[in-house]
Formats: structure tokens, sequence, C-alpha cells
């Protein structure tokens, strides 16, 4: 152990990080060595840089200039069938998987645990995991076909989202078909000094390294690997806080595929921003390559520039869905390959003072973390498809305890969507004087995936104001 400690002093020092130490003494062998392999595992080249950047006050990732509207692909219903079919065979052909974005807790939302255990159907509380797995396994039925799912949790998550799962035996999918492995960790700076931080004597602080550090994983993971031995050619992948997304969607699938949209590398689905200060980030052309810019980094002007017909001329709201080649990742997870760059965000963290000994709660934001943004991926493909979808149909995510993007807001649209199924039925519905179904109403994956798979299914001719209908 001493003659570690040694090495990793000289290692700090080089770096001007001796600081780490300075609650050594307070800690047993255990929590030392765990120290010590944490310490020698940081990627201090890239500590160095970042540190730099802080103290000097570099912007690390300035907005790009020259900003065009992307590409949009709005199908007609002739198209989407078109191209619905071609999707249909790369599933038949069990060349598709499912990639979910998992890390996140419930903590915004007053939930204790995994975000993807919330419950977040209008009826019956169902949990956005078995959401997706329900969609999944209709699929399955559907096709005949086996759909692997691929699960990206958090360290801080990993242990409580595989106990969940077990819990609710997978829900009806085959144990063997799920992967789930955790999210890298970039260590966290002092907004003012650059200098690394503790948030125990025996711990560097540390952060998830962003939703674009999942190529990375699935890379680190094997899961990548796990893909290319069964034959799976096409990522789907989504967040786990949005219960409309279609996680099997054939037209997508097809747009995909296309070679007169896609060069089939990635591509991405988008809906029309509510107004021009909406905080999401949009997508755009730079030098013939699409790629997403950030609100934040979208200048006023450009937010409210409209085209002629006085449509926004960036209206095209990302909404982290996104189909990858697996060929794809592969080369970007090459080693030799050009990592993705890293975007410093300023948050409120508590941190462990070596001066005092004790917990520091900060009132204002103190550090910078490092993230990875998965869009930034986009510009590396040679042609990127963008398929145009409607909020009312595929995104209603759960990000906030109240207000927008609640699970209130999301559970109304949610009955909307339904209800304007049941109406295509013949079924009689109350609805408000803003268009809201007046009634709560759930259909279920495994029920229907779409409102014509309804005309089979026994339904009410009637559903009373501020009812509820479980199907």
């Amino acid at each position: 152990m001493s003659e570690r400690l040694a090495k990793i002093r000289e290692l700090l020092d080089a770096h001007e990080q001796g600081h780490l130490l300075s609650g050594w003494d307070q800690l047993d062998e255990s929590s030392r060595a765990d120290l010590l392999d944490q310490l020698q595992l940081l990627p201090w080249d890239t500590i160095d840089v970042v540190r730099e950047s802080i103290v000097h006050r570099v912007d690390s990732n300035p907005p790009p200039q020259d900003l065009q509207p992307p590409v949009v692909c709005d199908p007609t219903p002739e198209e989407a069938a078109a191209m619905a079919e071609r999707g249909i065979a790369a599933i038949k052909a069990g060349r598709v998987a499912a990639f979910t974005v998992a890390g996140g807790q419930g903590t915004r939302l007053g939930w204790n645990g995994p975000k993807g255990t919330y419950p977040a159907t209008p009826v019956s509380g169902k949990p956005l995991f078995a959401i997706f797995a329900e969609q999944i396994l209709a699929a399955q039925r559907r096709y005949g076909v086996t759909i692997p799912w691929y699960i990206m949790t958090s360290p801080v998550n990993d242990a409580a989202t595989r106990a969940f799962f077990l819990d609710n035996k997978c829900f009806g999918l085959q144990r063997s078909n799920i992967m789930m492995f955790p999210q890298g960790t970039m260590p966290s700076f002092d907004a003012n000094t650059g200098m690394l931080m503790l948030s125990d004597p025996g711990r560097v602080a540390e952060n998830p390294d962003g939703h674009g550090g999942a190529l990375t994983a699935m890379a680190r993971s094997g899961a990548l690997a796990d893909m290319q031995a069964r034959g799976i050619t096409i990522i789907s992948a989504f967040q786990v806080d949005n219960p409309l997304v279609q996680v099997i969607d054939e037209c997508f699938i097809g747009l995909h595929e296309s070679p007169d949209h896609s060069s089939g590398e990635v591509s991405s689905k988008m809906v029309a921003k509510v107004d021009p200060t909406e905080p999401v980030g949009v997508f755009c052309q730079v030098d013939g390559r699409t790629r997403v810019v950030e609100y934040s980094d979208l200048s006023e002007e450009l937010a409210v520039a409209s085209e002629v017909d006085g449509a926004l001329r960036f209206a095209a709201a990302n909404i982290a869905i996104h189909l990858y080649s697996v060929e794809f990742v592969a080369s970007l997870t090459d080693p030799g390959a050009d990592e993705l760059p890293w975007h410093r965000a300023r948050k409120k963290s508590s941190w462990w003072d070596p001066a005092t000994g004790s917990i520091i709660d900060p009132a204002e934001p103190n550090v910078v973390k490092l993230e990875r943004f998965i869009f930034d991926v986009l510009p590396r493909a040679r042609r990127s498809a963008i398929l145009q979808t409607h909020r009312a149909c595929e995104f209603a995510p759960i990000k906030n305890a109240s207000g927008q993007d609640s699970a209130a807001s999301s559970q109304q649209i949610q009955s909307d969507l339904y209800g304007g199924w049941l109406k295509k039925q013949g079924v009689d519905l109350p609805w408000d004087e803003a268009g809201h179904v007046a009634a709560s109403i759930e259909i279920g994956p495994l029920t229907a995936m779409r409102s014509e798979d309804l005309a089979g299914v026994e339904l009410p001719g009637h559903v009373d104001q501020g009812g509820s209908l479980l199907l």
C-alpha cells in the first residue's frame, strides 16, 4: 500500500491535485484501496485540459455559425406505407434492437427510485419500464421475432433497476434478451479553480458522463459485441421519460434504411416547437451536415426567425429518439476514433471540504460537470434523416413534478391520444372546451399498438365524464 500510495502522490503532484488525499488518515484499508483505484483510473489528460479552460474562462464548445434549416421528411400516407414495409422486413429479419437511456432517478418527481420505475399511465399507473417492455413483447408477437433490449443505467440506480426487473419477472420478456450496463462517470470540477472535488474523504466527486456516453458504454460493456453476435444492425434508441415513444416504429426504421433519405447511419425524430422560447435543442444544417444546437446556444434572432409563410425557421425540436446502425456505433467507439466533445455545465452540488472536514451544501452553482451529448454524432453521418412526427402521438415526457412535462400533463396527452383512437372506432367520449378528453383513458401496447388495432377489440359504446377506461 505504501509503495502504491507514493506513486499516486507523484501522479497527483504532477497534475497539481494533491488535495485529493487530504482525507487519507480518516480511511480504513478498504476505503484507501478504493480511493487509489479511482485516482489511478481518472482521465488525467482530459482533466488538465478542462481545468485550464475553467481557469481561463475558455468556451469549450462555441455554437456553430451559418446555421441553415434541416431537411425534414414528412411523408405522405403512401410514402409512409412504403417505408413501413421496408421497416417490417428489417424487423422480421431480426435486425432491430431497443436501447433505453435510463440512468436518471425520480428525485425531481418526488419518487424514490429509478425514473423507469415511475408510475406513468393515467389509469393503472403502469411504470415506464413496463410500457416499453409491453411494446417490445407486442412487436415480437406481431412479427415472430426476438427483439433484444439494452438498458443503460447509472452507477446510482443500476442495482435497483436490476432488482425491479427481477421482481416483475422482466414484464414477460426473456431475461436472457435484456442486457443492462451502467454509464460512465467523470470527475466534478470546482467552478472557480478547476480543481477536482471530493464527495467525502475517500471519494472524488463524480457525475454521469451524459447520454453521449451511451455509445462508449455499449462498447465497454460488451453490449455492442452482443448485438453483432445476434445479427442486429439497427438500434432503436430513446430516453426513459417518454411513455409515448414508439419503441419499434416500422415507418421510422424504413426511412432510416431508405437510400433516398439516409445513409443508414443515424436517423432522428422531431416535433415542431411550441414557440420560439421553448427550451429544446433544434435540428439544423451546417456545411451540409445535420446537427443539433441547444436552445441556450441559439441566438434570440435565430430563435424567432421565420419563413415567408410565418413558420419558425428553426422549429425542428429534438425529442431524443434516434436510430443508429451498429456498424456506425462500432466506428465511433473504435480506439482510434475521434471522441465526442465534452460539454460543461455549472451545477450545485455538495462536497467535502478538506479545510473544515465537513460536507458543504452550497447555495449557488459551484461545480462544473462534464457531459457528452448523443446528438453530437449526427454531423459524423454522411446523410442523416429526420422524420417529422407529432407531440400528441409520440411525445409526452415526464420530467417535472408539476406543470409542463409533468406526470399530469403526460397522462392528459396519453388520454387524449387513446381517446382519439376510440373516437375513430365510434366510441362516445366527453371532451372539454380545450379539446381534451374529460376522462382517463389507457390502452396498453398488448391491446393495441395503433388505432386500427382496436378494430377487433370489444369496446364500450360510451365513456362517462370524469370516468376511466383501461384496455
